[in-house]
């Protein structure tokens, strides 16, 4: 005859088997700190823009022309009821844009007053750096490109940290008539 459990008894051995059939917890990693931005290459180089100053990415839009404008503002496209004023990076830190305009992408910013297009030549989507590899030791930049680079993430290839931000505040870029 078998003998007869108590409920605590019952629970006790089902606890055990539970236990011994369990998968172990899975082994404990390291977290890294990650940096996060829009990556875009411009005139042969490698950047990043903060996640946070790039509003949206955009397909080239088609665009009407402005006159008595410098030359590096295209013009303005409708962009779902808004116009929004486009504007050739490259063209304004006195590189020139690709010739291949299939790859080429406008980066939208919006910051205080500004609302802009910045045509680049191909963007990269979002890119995770670990903060570890950021140095603010640039390599030489041109004079132009200074004010905008805040810093330096390494991977294969350096990917300067780009501010759209520090852009829409300066005097040069909000003077765009000739």
């Amino acid at each position: 005859m078998s003998e007869v459990q108590t409920p605590f008894q019952l629970l006790y051995e089902i606890d055990q088997r539970c236990r011994l059939l369990a998968a172990g917890l899975p082994a404990q990693r390291e977290v890294v700190q990650s940096w996060n931005g829009i990556g875009f290459r411009m005139a042969g180089r490698l950047f990043v823009a903060p996640m946070g100053e790039v509003a949206e990415v955009l397909h080239e839009p088609r665009y009407t022309l402005l006159p008595g404008v410098r030359d590096w503002v295209k013009g303005v496209a409708n962009v779902r009821g808004r116009l929004l004023p486009i504007m050739d990076l490259c063209g304004f830190l006195g590189a020139e844009l690709s010739a291949l305009r299939k790859q080429r992408r406008v980066l939208v910013v919006e910051h205080g007053e500004v609302f802009a297009g910045l045509i680049v030549d191909e963007v990269f989507g979002m890119q995770h750096f670990p903060v570890d590899t950021f140095s603010e030791q640039l390599p030489p930049l041109e004079a132009a490109l200074q004010p905008f680079i805040h810093g330096v993430f390494h991977r294969e290839q350096p990917w300067l940290v780009f501010s759209p931000h520090v852009l829409a505040q300066h005097p040069g870029f909000l003077e765009v008539a000739s």
